[in-house]
Parts: structure tokens; C-alpha cells; sequence
């Protein structure tokens, strides 16, 4: 797997949300700026622990309530990655994948080679209007026992 031709890194979510004119009120704010930084995949407990660090008040329901209107704006991705908790994913601006670690959970964003050739034959979508397709690698990180060379 070869990585992809490097492309403009997108606009960071608070910039994002207020291009689209939404408030972005103190409590909003502090669950936004948790998802500075790249490789970001974080469960709504860790986004209320890390957002408390910023604003000790803000509350489960704000954060929840936040995050539920991040998905619905577009702007947050919601990944499943096995039996744990759901994470939520600022990456919505380049079509990946997620490579993730099945002992230690880290999960990361990834863009194979040939990810713009994936499709279903009209025979394999049984009527189904596709609206999109997300993939995960499964397997074990360097630090867990996996290789850090490719073979």
C-alpha cells in the first residue's frame, strides 16, 4: 500500500461549522476544539472528559447534543469499530477507509490504493441506490506485535 498524492489538508472543524453559520457558543466550542489534530477517533466519553478539561461545567447532554448535531450537519462521521463504542471522525472532507488495531483499538484513517475504483456491479447492488461504502483493516499495530515494514 503506497500513500495517496498529498492533498490540501481541509479546513478545521470550528472553521467548518461557522462557514455554515452555526453558533458556536462557549460549550460548542469546547467539544469542537477536541478534535484538533490528525488520526482523530474518539468515543463521546473520551469528547465530555477532554472537553471538561477546557470547560469543567459542560454536561453529557450538551456534549451528546453537540455531537448529534455535528453528524447531522455532515461534519462528524460516525464509526463502529467492533463491539466497543461508537467513535466520531472530523475527517469528512477526503473519502478514506479506517485501519484499525484488534488488541489495543487505535484507529487510524487510511486511503488505499485504488479506493476511487471500488464499486458494486448493478447485479451486486440488488436495487440498492448507493450513497457510499466505508472499509476497515483490521489487524495488529507495530507497538502490539504487527510489522512496521510492509511486506
Amino acid at each position: 500500500m503506497t500513500s495517496a498524492p498529498a492533498q490540501p489538508e481541509p479546513l478545521d472543524l470550528a472553521l467548518r461549522v461557522r462557514e455554515r453559520g452555526w453558533r458556536v457558543s462557549a460549550q460548542r466550542r469546547a467539544v469542537v476544539d477536541v478534535f484538533a489534530g490528525e488520526h482523530v477517533h474518539l468515543t463521546a466519553d473520551e469528547i465530555l472528559r477532554q472537553a471538561r478539561q477546557e470547560l469543567p461545567e459542560i454536561s453529557r447532554a450538551t456534549v451528546y447534543n453537540t455531537l448529534a448535531d455535528l453528524v447531522e450537519m455532515g461534519e462528524l462521521l460516525v464509526v463502529s469499530a467492533g463491539d466497543g463504542p461508537k467513535r466520531y471522525d472530523p475527517n469528512v472532507a477526503r473519502p478514506h477507509h479506517h485501519l484499525i488495531c484488534t488488541r489495543c483499538g487505535e484507529l487510524r484513517d487510511v486511503i488505499p490504493d485504488g479506493l476511487e475504483v471500488l464499486d458494486l456491479s448493478t447485479a451486486e447492488r440488488h436495487g440498492y441506490q448507493l450513497a457510499g461504502f466505508d472499509i476497515t483493516f483490521r489487524g495488529l499495530c507495530a507497538d502490539c506485535g504487527g510489522s512496521a515494514v510492509d511486506a
